[in-house]
């Protein structure tokens, strides 16, 4: 299956990154979809004019999202950005390494989106020409929606319960549009909570494999402890040997001479052994000032994200207190219609007796 796609595809842009997927059943939460870092990659399909960005782990395809000019790659942070597939009914997100490659991924998107839209706009012009009888009815079509557009509303006046409803009619406009601009600002709670979601992920990540990498440099350290040690002590040894060798012979021959040239090279060439060693030492106690700066930023993520949770309880609060006040001025806009139908009907009921009773006036009259 792969070979044929790669005779028909061709890519022509990579880079790695973590892949993200939403939680289809909270739409709230990240998902991780590949453990480490993966290739994603986007193809062309020169046959039938499509792109598609494709990202492969294993044998099984991550990615396989085709690209349409109604999709729009966000940026969400300084390393993550997301787009959403409607024809795949997910989300997808990417974690980048650094701030460039999400800025060269996000730029090659929109390229690729207007490529896309050029195509699709091409394929259109085609069939609109080969199929010329389609746009035969079109004018008239659009001579009558734009009747039915610009048709004026038919409205009734009636009397004094017009204004009551009016009024009513405009407290529920301000309800609808409270409730609205409530919900937005929900809905941006939830997508600062996913971002925060997803840096909290990273981070756990980044912190796990420098806790990794600084336990296996501790296990190291000591190795080079143990290793020091021992060179310290064939360092005294040697220099013991070169005083022994110097007590015995006051002018050393040239096989003396030879040995303690020797000797001396091998002093040297340890003393500089302990200097790398050190230097090692000291990068590895910078490496774990790093991950407790990683674990502080981390808190912080977590304390941010409880903010977020707290300030989206509020809000959902006030959803459920705007609904309840939209339900009574509901009910109460009910009661009120009832009441004015109550009274059209007694003005009816008195207004057909006045009637009866301006006829009884003329029979009299006309007696």
């Amino acid at each position: 299956m792969y070979p044929s796609h790669r005779e028909r595809e061709q890519p022509i842009f990579s880079a790695r990154a973590h892949v993200f997927q939403i939680d289809p059943a909270t739409k709230r939460n990240w998902l991780p979809a590949s453990k480490h870092a993966v290739t994603v990659s986007f193809f062309y399909d020169a046959n039938r004019s499509v792109y598609r960005i494709i990202s492969v782990g294993g044998t099984k395809a991550i990615i396989n999202s085709t690209i349409t000019p109604n999709m729009t790659f966000t940026k969400t942070s300084q390393k993550f950005g997301q787009w959403a597939d409607s024809r795949a009914n997910t989300v997808y997100g990417l974690g980048f390494a650094t701030e460039q490659q999400l800025q060269q991924f996000s730029d090659q998107f929109k390229e690729v989106k207007e490529a896309a839209r050029l195509a699709r706009e091409k394929s259109q012009e085609k069939f609109e020409l080969t199929n010329p009888a389609l746009n035969i009815a079109a004018p008239q079509l659009s001579q009558d929606l734009s009747e039915d557009r610009h048709s004026p509303p038919l409205l009734t006046v009636n009397g004094p319960e017009d204004k009551l409803f009016r009024s009513k009619s405009a407290d529920m406009e301000q309800m609808t549009s409270e409730k609205e601009r409530i919900k937005k600002m929900l809905s941006e709670g939830s997508i600062c909570e996913i971002n925060l979601e997803a840096e909290l992920f990273t981070l756990q990540d980044s912190n796990a494999k420098l806790v990794a990498a600084l336990h296996e440099a501790n296990t190291g350290v000591e190795e080079w402890k143990k290793q020091l040690a021992e060179y310290q002590e064939e360092t005294g040894r040697l220099r013991d040997q070169v005083a022994e060798l110097e007590a015995q012979s006051g002018r050393p021959g040239p096989s003396e001479s030879e040995t303690r040239d020797e000797l001396t090279q091998t002093l040297e060439e340890l003393e500089a052994l302990l200097k790398a060693k050190d230097e090692e030492i000291h990068n590895l106690q910078s490496k774990n000032s790093d991950i407790h700066d990683l674990e502080k930023e981390r808190e912080e993520a977590v304390q941010r994200l409880q903010d977020l949770e707290t300030r989206n309880a509020e809000l959902e609060q006030r959803v459920e207190r705007a609904e309840q006040t939209l339900a009574s001025s509901l009910e109460e806009r009910d009661r009120a219609e009832s009441e004015v139908q109550r009274v059209i009907d007694v003005l009816d009921v008195k207004i057909y007796d006045l009637n009866d009773l301006r006829q009884s006036l003329a029979k009299l009259i006309d007696k």
